[in-house]
């Protein structure tokens, strides 16, 4: 069985605020930059979702609106793909075109 590794790496600021965050994989995948992240994992014990939120001062509001809408759509892709429930992911999207409409994120 092989293992692979995730490392993120949060640089934080005087007041303890996100500055940076890199991350890279045990594959050799280069490490990379990005803005925000937002990791949520099951506890089977608990049967609850623990979850990680962090963003970097620096990412705009218009930035966090795409990456919700974007991370939104994602989850419905994989909700339809874990459960088959077809029906329910689609009004998960329709609700993704919804806050998309008024977040202002269609192009004209």
């Amino acid at each position: 069985m092989k293992t692979s590794e995730i490392k993120f790496t949060v640089k934080l600021d005087e007041n303890n605020l996100p500055a940076a965050i890199d991350w890279e994989t045990s594959d050799g995948v280069e490490k990379s930059k990005c803005k925000s992240m937002m990791v949520a994992l099951w506890d089977a014990n608990e049967q609850n979702t623990l979850r990680i939120d962090l963003w970097t001062k620096d990412m705009s509001i218009d930035e966090m609106k795409r990456f919700f809408h974007q991370s939104l759509l994602s989850m419905a892709d994989t909700f339809k793909k874990a459960t088959g429930e077809d029906k329910i992911a689609e009004d998960l999207k329709d609700y993704c075109a919804h806050f998309a409409e008024k977040m202002e994120l269609l192009s004209s």
